[in-house]
């Protein structure tokens, strides 16, 4: 196998797992265990992972891998998640629909909606590229992508242009993905310019709503995107702690659990 396929390999099986061992990795892959630790080495440094002893774990929230690596991560919570947040939308709704891995199981699951189609249809407002990609072939769902630059490892528009076009519309209810979610910090993100534009996001919907999976509750990461001033309601999953679905609901808001 090339080098350049052992990097994939390694980093999709990392995000299957969270951890993966050298052993295992020489098992799966083929490579020496020398040349093993040099592929390890090469990630850490391009900080896609941590190293540890005998191998390495994903990133925490100090750092985002690439989506496609992140899609396998707790998937069947996200699916869970969105099947919760998609039945909060009812036909002729402007749905707003931030990037990430959680919205990107929203879209699939309001896509599934056969009486979304039978009864006039939804208009979706998305700064993710892979989200607008996913429901351009379906007729019964407008689709409006702000501009923007794209970040490479979120499929995320950002940038005043991005911004601006938010400026003009009005959503009646917006899911926004976040990499922490907090009582007391509110939702953030690593990257400011995606916090800047889901914010936005936020104050243009009548209800805004934070869409995570529980192990990113209680969580601060690098930026804020807003507290209850923005947010009506946090959508996650079963796995969450009593404590920390308790201080959620005390901070004032609505918790929804999958």
């Amino acid at each position: 196998m090339k080098r350049a396929a052992r990097l994939h390999a390694i980093l999709d099986l990392l995000a299957s797992s969270g951890e993966v061992t050298v052993d295992e990795l020489v098992d799966q892959l083929g490579a020496s265990a020398a040349t093993t630790r040099r592929d390890l080495d090469t990630l850490a440094e391009q900080r896609l992972l941590t190293r540890t002893h005998g191998g390495a774990v994903a990133q925490t929230v100090a750092y985002e891998l690439p989506i496609r690596y992140k899609s396998h991560l707790r998937a069947h919570e996200k699916v869970e998640i969105a099947q919760v947040a998609a039945a909060l939308v009812t036909p002729g709704m402007v749905v707003g629909l931030s990037g990430g891995t959680t919205t990107t199981a929203i879209a699939a699951a309001l896509a599934a909606r056969d009486d979304i189609a039978a009864n006039g249809g939804i208009t979706v407002v998305t700064n993710a590229v892979n989200i607008a990609a996913q429901l351009a072939t379906r007729p019964d769902i407008k689709v409006v992508v702000t501009g923007g630059v794209i970040h490479s490892r979120s499929y995320e528009l950002v940038g005043p242009f991005a911004e601006q076009l938010l400026r003009g519309v009005r959503l009646d209810i917006a899911f926004i993905g976040v990499n922490g979610m907090d009582a007391h910090a509110g939702a953030t993100t690593q990257d400011e310019r995606e916090a800047a534009v889901n914010r936005m996001m936020a104050e243009r919907a009548r209800r805004a709503v934070v869409v995570t999976d529980s192990s990113k509750l209680g969580i601060e990461a690098f930026t804020s995107v807003g507290g209850v001033e923005f947010f009506a309601s946090v959508i996650t999953d079963a796995g969450a702690k009593a404590e920390t679905l308790d201080a959620l609901r005390t901070a004032g808001y609505e918790v929804l659990v999958a």
